[in-house]
């Protein structure tokens, strides 16, 4: 179940991100996820925050979110 929830936030999130116009955003919308996610499948939610926020701003960077 949780590789379920895992799976979907994930893929849910990286269609948010590529919608967004700058790093900030993406950060934002990415430490919300991030928080979410690790919640939803029993983690930190700091943690996921912090994580969440990098691969947010970073995504564009990597040619993930374009």
């Amino acid at each position: 179940m949780r590789k379920t929830i895992f799976t979907i936030a994930l893929l849910t999130s990286v269609g948010i991100l590529s919608a967004c116009d700058s790093d900030a955003e993406r950060g934002l919308v990415g430490a919300a996820g991030g928080a979410a996610i690790s919640k939803a499948t029993g983690g930190d939610a700091g943690t996921g925050a912090i994580l969440g926020g990098l691969a947010g701003v970073f995504c564009d960077d990597a040619g993930v979110c374009q």
